[in-house]
């Protein structure tokens, strides 16, 4: 979070004041750091320099193609989960072979989209999955480069929603049935298997179950070696966190020094897909306040982002820092829950948090909201989708216009049987 800084009483990001962006915007907007996920990147990338690597960035944590655009300059892949998400890459200007595909739920069009488009290949869930990408593939003339998504039954010690890799997790292949699988996928005819996955989870905060779930593939892929199957890529996934609150996630040198050893002794391009780490400190959420409220001695700060705009506390009762953008003169401080305009009682964005007094209009930054925020964001109670705007230096672009009542209804239509009587 260096580039978000206070001169004196105000907020800055990079070279320019929150408020002046927050007075020609309006609110409430997204607002990342260019520098700050170059910075990122860069610090990732560097950290596993000794060993050959592709950085595939996970666009399910922010999606903008600007965003994405920082990435695939730096000579970055993606690792995407939708044709939707394919499709932004593209007008992103990725390269395909640069591509990663996961995701349980692949369908026919989004298998042939990617197949048309030339990815490097995808993450494959299931058996029956891996029949259908094979039909597809043969419909096509072509051959689908694969790798089998393996379950390492490793324990993230994460959120239990974002935790991926245990046994009962819907992800992926378990490792105790993982020879038989490829030995399947070897033999069909329009499937060339050239991977490993495996994806523990999410906002890890140590470097042990990296360990554990890399050493368990490594071995896998040695039995595999001895079955004739060559696997040229360990895709070993991403999953690093954050600090939001008082977490002390590893650096990703750290996070190298573990893992570099162990793959350094292997022939296998090793994929990342870092998307929190890179993305997460990298954002904030602009928010104003709307009015300030009590209700039997319970203090309200209610402001004009909801659930609908950053659904991550309501969904994973995550902690978010709230800070003002312009501090008050003020010292003094409340207990109080900062709540959204949505008719939900799990509309917050923080609860019984000590924060200064806010007063009506004070606008308030909602830290480390670069993941995970507008990709997750809907238009509940009829609300449009606020703007993202990224900073570069003194300079600020808007790289996503904030939505009309008309994008509302956009491809909505009454049946004429509707407009009589």
């Amino acid at each position: 979070m260096d580039d978000f800084q206070y001169h004196g009483q105000e907020l800055f990001l990079e070279k320019i004041p929150v408020q002046k962006i927050a007075s020609e915007i309006g609110t409430p907007f997204y607002l990342y750091s260019y520098n700050t996920i170059l910075n990122h990147l860069r610090v990732f990338t560097n950290a596993f320099k000794e060993i050959p690597h592709l950085i595939c960035f996970a666009e399910k944590a922010n999606s903008n193609i600007a965003v994405l655009r920082i990435f695939i300059k730096e000579g970055g892949g993606l690792d995407i989960i939708s044709g939707g998400e394919l499709y932004r890459a593209l007008q992103a200007s990725a390269d395909p072979q640069k591509i990663v595909y996961a995701g349980v739920g692949k369908t026919r069009d989004e298998i042939r989209y990617a197949l048309k488009s030339n990815i490097l290949m995808f993450n494959i869930e299931s058996t029956q999955e891996l029949f259908v990408i094979d039909e597809v593939a043969e419909e096509l003339n072509t051959k689908a480069r694969v790798a089998l998504r393996i379950n390492p039954d490793v324990d993230p010690k994460t959120h239990r929603y974002i935790a991926t890799g245990l046994k009962d997790s819907k992800f992926g292949f378990s490792i105790a049935n993982a020879v038989q699988e490829y030995q399947l996928a070897e033999r069909l005819e329009n499937i060339d298997v050239v991977g490993i996955h495996k994806h523990i989870g999410s906002q890890i905060t140590q470097t042990a179950p990296f360990v554990d779930a890399v050493e368990k593939i490594i071995s896998l892929a040695d039995v595999l070696k001895k079955e004739g199957i060559d696997i040229k890529y360990l895709n070993v996934g991403g999953g690093l966190g954050i600090t939001y609150n008082d977490e002390s996630p590893p650096h990703p040198k750290e996070l190298a020094a573990e893992l570099v050893p162990i793959l350094s002794k292997t022939n296998y391009t090793i994929i990342f897909e870092p998307g929190r780490v890179i993305v997460g400190n990298a954002g904030i959420l602009v928010t104003k306040v709307l009015y300030t409220k009590m209700n039997e001695g319970k203090n309200f700060i209610v402001v004009d982002a909801g659930m609908n705009d950053f659904i991550r506390p309501s969904l994973y009762d995550s902690y978010q820092r709230i800070l003002p953008v312009t501090k008050p003169e003020a010292s003094d401080k409340i207990t109080a829950d900062v709540v959204g305009p949505i008719c939900e009682s799990g509309d917050f964005l923080a609860k019984d948090r000590i924060l200064p007094n806010f007063q009506k209009d004070n606008l308030i930054a909602v830290m480390s909201a670069g993941a995970y925020g507008f990709t997750m964001s809907s238009n509940y109670n009829s609300r449009c989708r606020v703007p993202e705007v990224l900073v570069k230096d003194d300079q600020h672009y808007v790289i996503r216009k904030r939505e009309e009542y008309t994008d509302l209804i956009k491809g909505e239509k009454i049946p004429e049987f509707l407009n009589h009587g």
